[in-house]
């Protein structure tokens, strides 16, 4: 297990700059059947699957000779943005809970494109030696954790799930529940573990953290964070017929949790930087085998 991380708040900055481009207007020229093959993927703030499965989309459709922006915002306006056809894509989508609500709202104007991975659950995690197990343990423990749970996005499922079940389900609403972002709940990890002070963090699987450090998760007996679910693909309405061809290849893609954890690392453990073009080409190289059967559909 690695025990160095580059900092996450690289990776934050330029989060930021983009999220803010993406919220303040700069919305995307939507592909249509007059502007050829322009096309723009809307993905999640910090949600480190999304953004390593649309980076690999990016490349892969480019090297298909189409023009592919990311915009990063937060859940509620990419959803918002898709259903009103400022965005084509988003590949991060949980089902059956964590999105349940934002797809019940916009559902009439999006587009399902079929699950990717079959593994994602949301977790609470702690430290690896940390003394207790289970959620059920942690209010009785609390000040063990210095009264706190950092948490990640404010909009994020996760986060309603926590405040919505969790909190109120294992009595832990004496604990400050710290919100802000997902490379900023990392910055706080990598210190709890560089200083040896137990932590609860909010997080999910599949991510990458799970092999860059030495936390456990908490077990769930009631629940309350849902049980396991899928990623799935998204699209506005008219995407499958202005772009039949990325349509097809989307609603086969899969993705096994394995994979995906070494791609994840490539870019966002093993790499000190925000510029993901290189590392996910190099990537692609060293899984041609599966990078080919993306577009054999």
């Amino acid at each position: 297990m690695k025990n160095h991380l580059r900092n996450p708040l690289t990776k934050a900055a330029a989060t930021v700059v983009v999220a803010g481009l993406a919220l303040t207007g700069c919305t995307a020229d939507t592909g249509s059947a007059d502007d050829g093959k322009q096309l723009t993927i809307a993905v999640f703030n910090g949600w480190d699957e999304g953004i390593a499965v649309s980076e690999l989309w990016k490349a892969v459709l480019e090297n298909e000779g189409y023009d592919v922006t990311l915009e990063y915002a937060d859940a509620a306006p990419v959803f918002n943005g898709l259903a009103s056809a400022d965005y084509d894509l988003t590949l991060d989508v949980w089902l059956p809970g964590t999105h349940a609500e934002y797809v019940k709202e916009y559902g009439d104007d999006i587009v399902e494109l079929g699950a990717w991975n079959d593994d994602a659950t949301l977790t609470v995690a702690v430290n690896e030696d940390a003394p207790i197990d289970s959620l059920a343990e942690l209010a009785a423990n609390a000040d063990l954790f210095d009264n706190r749970i950092v948490g990640i996005e404010p909009g994020a499922g996760l986060t309603g799930a926590m405040e919505d079940s969790v909190i109120p389900g294992y009595g832990l609403d004496k604990l400050n529940f710290i919100t802000s972002s997902t490379p900023a709940m990392l910055t706080e990890l990598t210190a709890a573990l560089d200083n040896n002070e137990n932590i609860a963090v909010t997080l999910w699987r599949p991510h990458w953290a799970y092999d860059a450090f030495p936390i456990k998760d908490l077990e769930d007996p009631d629940g309350m964070l849902g049980g396991t679910e899928s990623l799935y693909s998204y699209s506005r309405a008219g995407f499958e017929s202005d772009f039949a061809e990325v349509a097809t290849w989307i609603s086969a893609f899969t993705m096994d949790s394995e994979l995906l954890f070494s791609l994840e690392n490539a870019m966002f453990n093993e790499y000190d930087g925000s510029d993901y073009g290189p590392v996910v080409a190099e990537w692609m190289a060293a899984n041609q085998d599966y990078v080919d059967t993306l577009t054999a559909s």
